[in-house]
């Protein structure tokens, strides 16, 4: 579906704007702190609609709370489903003073990279798609599939106030939707010399949790069997050191097969992490989406040295793999033990998406249309995006945002890390291929 595409650029130059846009984009503090102390979506979400407004595009702002500001805007033609394509406006918070450069400055230093918080998350993506549809809306090559831009807020908190808000009151923006594409995906590896781009094709779920353990309150100096403290430690001692088992979903069973086909082994359970680490810096990442994971992050109790409490808590961001969360939550309960209360702060689904059909195929043919000697294969993402939300309503989502990379660029540890920076060829590149993407989808 949609038009056919030879790998010729077109007349008009897709990567034109890229580069400015996505500075433009850092300057705008949108630091999400997790409540709502920060600057908010408004500023950049108002930005980004006069940006559309420009070529002829028109757009509605979502507010679930006042300066969260969401943005849906429709375009392209009338052949098929729409399709959504999802990036967040907001950015994990930056300490300007553990960095090398200003973290919303938006510098480019002589190195050939854009630095600033958003960079690559996700700043970079918002404005790859802009740049590409942008150039289309003025050279007139409107793509024949309807296209659903939506910019969100909140995603970095969970989307409670950006994604999910417009899937619980606005789904007639974009219930219509049947694929969808955001970000965390595209970006290239190199096993063995060879590049190999990976399209997010699941997430784990999520479930930030809050223990809390019960006892009887006491003078420090005597004996006391119920104190909470000691409960609750030993319950986060257990957690944090348990060695959760390998499991492979369909997604990682065909990464890890094309990183065998490179490494000459057949891919196995026993060998999955040794195959994980021939993809570098990715690593980081990857080794977390072939087993569930557990880290204790925050510890509560007491407000004087010589006071047991009669209570204590710990906060833990628990991570599960698709099909396998009953495992997950009973092996949690029992390293838990009776006396540990469990609650929510956030529990989201997992998702994995079967990797084939048209959009795959197209993805494939954009990257491999701007990198002939690559190769393109799924992972699952340790992580969350705003899919979680959009996936309710009935959609099949992929993670697509791509960048050609250095194979010396640890990427992964620039995801809410100090100098987050992309390379501005990756940023031209990126926009190059969204725009054949665009073409085809």
């Amino acid at each position: 579906m949609g038009e056919e595409r030879s790998s010729e650029q077109p007349a008009y130059d897709p990567a034109a704007e890229v580069v400015d846009l996505c500075r433009d984009l850092i300057r705008m503090d949108t630091s999400n702190y997790g409540d709502h102390s920060g600057p908010g979506e408004r500023k950049a979400a108002e930005h980004v609609a006069t940006l559309l407004d420009e070529v002829g595009i028109e757009s509605t702002l979502v507010e679930g709370t006042p300066g969260r500001t969401s943005l849906v805007a429709r375009w392209g033609g009338s052949e098929g489903d729409p399709l959504l394509l999802h990036g967040h406006l907001d950015v994990v918070p930056a300490e300007a003073s553990d960095w090398q450069v200003d973290p919303f400055s938006g510098e480019i230093t002589d190195d050939g990279y854009l630095w600033g918080r958003g960079a690559v998350d996700m700043k970079d993506f918002d404005a790859m798609l802009l740049s590409a549809v942008r150039a289309r809306a003025r050279a007139g090559a409107v793509p024949e599939r309807p296209m659903v831009l939506c910019f969100t807020a909140d995603e970095e908190a969970g989307g409670h106030h950006g994604a999910q808000v417009l899937v619980e009151e606005h789904p007639d923006l974009l219930a219509d939707c049947t694929e969808a594409v955001g970000e965390v995906g595209g970006f290239s590896a190199t096993v063995k010399g060879q590049r190999i781009y990976l399209i997010e094709a699941a997430e784990k779920g999520m479930a930030w949790m809050r223990l809390t353990a019960r006892g009887r309150a006491g003078h420090g100096s005597m004996i006391n069997r119920e104190n909470a403290v000691t409960e609750l430690a030993a319950a986060v001692g257990r957690i944090g050191a348990h060695q959760w088992p390998v499991r492979l979903t369909p997604t990682m069973e065909v990464l890890l097969a094309s990183i065998g086909q490179l490494a000459g082994v057949d891919p196995t359970p026993e060998n999955a992490d040794a195959l994980v680490e021939e993809l570098g810096g990715t690593a980081r990442m990857l080794s977390a989406v072939i087993r569930n994971t557990t880290n204790p992050t925050m510890l509560g109790a007491g407000y004087k040295v010589n006071v047991i409490p009669t209570e204590a808590t710990a906060h833990v961001d628990g991570r599960f793999l698709p099909g396998h969360e009953e495992e997950f939550f009973e092996t949690l309960r029992e390293l838990c033990g009776p006396g540990i209360e469990i609650d929510f702060v956030s529990h989201q689904q997992p998702w994995e998406t079967p990797y084939d059909g048209a959009l795959v195929d197209t993805m494939t043919r954009s990257l491999l249309a701007e990198d002939p000697g690559a190769m393109v294969a799924p992972y699952l993402m340790s992580g969350g995006t705003d899919a979680k939300h959009f996936r309710k309503l009935g959609m099949r989502s992929y993670g697509f945002a791509p960048l050609r990379l250095p194979e010396d660029l640890d990427f992964m540890s620039l995801f809410h890390g100090v100098d987050e920076r992309v390379p501005v060829d990756a940023l031209q590149f990126g926009a190059r291929v969204l725009d054949r993407f665009l073409g085809e989808a």
